[in-house]
């Protein structure tokens, strides 16, 4: 019996976590979007705190250093050891996510958000891999209006974010997240709307038969 999954993939400041609600609730689908973390988290045996920092993102050991020197007194050093841990726990977490994603996709009719699950699931013939994206500027304006934060910080943290996500795939996966060839469609929220880009997936997905 076929067990259809949806990935949704984004760019930040998008509207991809609401278009996959969107989808979820259509269809009639669950959707997992933050509780990666958690599943992660209880798999992994480390603090929700702890997957929060390292999802979607690359293994960050010099910054991880420097800020770990910045706490310590002048007497003390990060063995190699520890950079080893530091390294292994990114590992980890993105193996586990991975685990995660996959135990998710074999009770199937589930929309998955982020966390390189187009790639996990890429030769999954009953998958419906999507990119949501926007022009920069309107993101910038999302992230302002919709996500709260600060007109400064925003365009810093649309470039930051997405820049984390690209390496995460890129590290573990040796694949560019934007490229197009990982996905079957590409909406564009600021021409579709949240409604409008929802509603592309949801008919793709019933053109399918799901």
């Amino acid at each position: 019996m076929a067990t259809p999954v949806i990935t949704i993939t984004r760019q930040y400041a998008s509207g991809g976590s609401e278009v996959a609600r969107l989808v979820a609730q259509a269809l009639g689908w669950d959707v997992i979007d933050n509780e990666f973390v958690d599943a992660v988290a209880a798999r992994a045996g480390l603090s929700t705190a702890q997957v929060a920092e390292r999802e979607e993102r690359a293994p960050r050991l010099l910054e991880r250093i420097a800020r770990t020197l910045a706490v310590a007194s002048p007497e003390t050093f990060l063995d190699g050891e520890s950079v080893a841990t530091a390294a292994r726990d990114d590992a980890i977490v993105a193996r586990v996510t991975e685990r995660v994603i996959a135990e998710a996709a074999l009770h199937g009719r589930i929309v998955l958000v982020g966390r390189g699950a187009q790639i996990v699931l890429a030769q999954r013939p009953d998958a419906l891999h999507v990119y949501v994206v926007a022009a920069k500027p309107w993101r910038v304006r999302h992230a302002v209006e919709r996500l709260g934060l600060e007109a400064a910080r925003a365009e810093k943290e649309v470039d930051e974010t997405d820049r984390r996500r690209d390496e995460y795939v890129k590290t573990y996966y040796g694949r560019t997240r934007h490229a197009p060839e990982n996905y079957d469609l590409v909406v564009n929220t600021e021409r579709l709307g949240f409604d409008g880009a929802a509603g592309v997936v949801v008919a793709e997905a019933r053109r399918r038969g799901w």
